[in-house]
């Protein structure tokens, strides 16, 4: 694993990507980052990190996805890659916010970002970005967010961290062919909230009831609806409030 550790820069996500665009890169390439100035997490929102204090990471892979259907399998194997990580340090209580948000009980302590590029000889190359809040303890100004640390009461060696979430990674594309079923209901099982009555809002702001029911093969979220229906949307049509 070719591991590239910069001091600060804008975004390892826009780092890496623009590295595998002029170079032949090594499949599972890391970039990782002290400080990233312009974080980015889904739906062009900021992650924001104290330096120093935390894991952040952008991965290249290739060779795994080759059409549009199938980009929500790299969802899946990172997210489960992390919470399988996670799980050897003892973090308790975790859970996956869909499509791919890291959780310890009600707070957020990752966030995982993947963009894919389409080459002119039809391979999808995928640059996976994962913000992990691993020795941070200040949360002011973010409520919803927590840290290993301050779930813990512990502080942890954050350079470990991106080998052992590899490994598992590449552990599970290379069981993809036979095991994908066995991921899925991975998946649907570690889901934040599944078969609870919440409160969401749709894309035009409305607040509605509506029971996680599971999510589709292309990693749109199944919600049962008061009227007994099951409606299916994708990240820009809902968000969940808790």
């Amino acid at each position: 694993m070719k591991v590239i550790k910069l001091d600060a820069i804008d975004s390892t996500n826009d780092f890496l990507k623009a590295l595998a665009s002029q170079d032949e890169l090594d499949n599972f390439t890391v970039v990782t980052a002290e400080n990233q100035t312009k974080g980015k997490g889904q739906m062009g929102s900021k992650w924001q990190s104290e330096s120093g204090k935390n894991l952040i990471m952008s991965a290249l892979v290739k060779d795994f996805l080759y059409n549009n259907e199938q980009v929500f399998n790299l969802s899946i194997v990172v997210s489960l890659a992390v919470i399988e990580t996670l799980k050897s340090f003892d973090i308790p209580d975790l859970s996956i916010k869909w499509p791919n948000d890291i959780m310890s009980y009600n707070k957020k302590i990752g966030g995982i970002l993947i963009e894919n590029t389409l080459k002119s000889d039809g391979r999808i190359v995928s640059v996976v970005g994962l913000g992990l809040n691993v020795n941070q303890t200040n949360f002011t100004e973010l409520p919803h967010a927590s840290s290993l640390a301050v779930i813990t009461g512990n502080t942890f060696d954050k350079d470990v961290l991106p080998a052992l979430i590899i490994d598992k990674i590449q552990e599970k594309i290379g069981l993809w062919e036979t095991n994908s079923a066995d991921f899925w209901k991975q998946y649907f099982n570690t889901l934040f909230k599944k078969g609870i009555p919440m409160p969401f809002k749709n894309g035009t702001g409305q607040n509605f009831m509506g029971i996680i029911q599971g999510v589709s093969s292309i990693g749109k979220i199944q919600i049962l609806l008061e009227d007994d229906s099951v409606s299916e949307f994708d990240i820009k049509e809902v968000q969940m409030l808790y």
